[in-house]
């Protein structure tokens, strides 16, 4: 009978410690991070004429919701937009969305990137954000 007791304890520690989840190890230092950071809108962009420069904004393409350029673009030029998970990727979770731009001419310029619901393009934007760039 005790022997039988110690088998069955032995067995419940052991099962219990087969179920107990694996440890995940802690996320490197954050600035090592791959996600570029998000862009302050209250924070000029300062960036001399012929060099790239980018917009990070958070982003999540599975609501439907999406960034636009909003009116036109003055001694910047667009080059390319570019969508980056966050880590780890699962289903239904954001990221940013990261623009890329050229500084074209020296000057003072504003972007605003405005965000829109699922199948909506131009109009008023839900939200907007804009973007000073000072280009010398």
């Amino acid at each position: 009978m005790k022997s039988t007791l110690y088998l069955l304890l032995a067995s419940v520690v052991f099962l219990a410690a087969c179920a107990a989840p694996t440890p995940v190890p802690a996320t490197a230092d954050p600035a090592s991070s791959s996600m570029p950071a998000i862009t302050d809108p209250s924070q000029p962009i300062m960036v001399n004429a012929g060099e790239p420069f980018m917009i990070v904004v958070e982003s999540n393409p599975s609501t439907g919701y999406h960034w636009e350029l909003v009116g036109d673009l003055t001694g910047v030029e667009f080059v390319s937009r570019e969508y980056t998970p966050s880590e780890p990727v699962l289903t239904g979770s954001g990221g940013v969305d990261v623009w890329a731009f050229k500084a074209i001419s020296a000057g003072e310029t504003q972007i605003t990137l405005g965000s829109y619901p699922p199948g909506v393009n131009g109009g008023e934007p839900e939200q907007s954000f804009t973007f000073s760039v000072k280009v010398k």
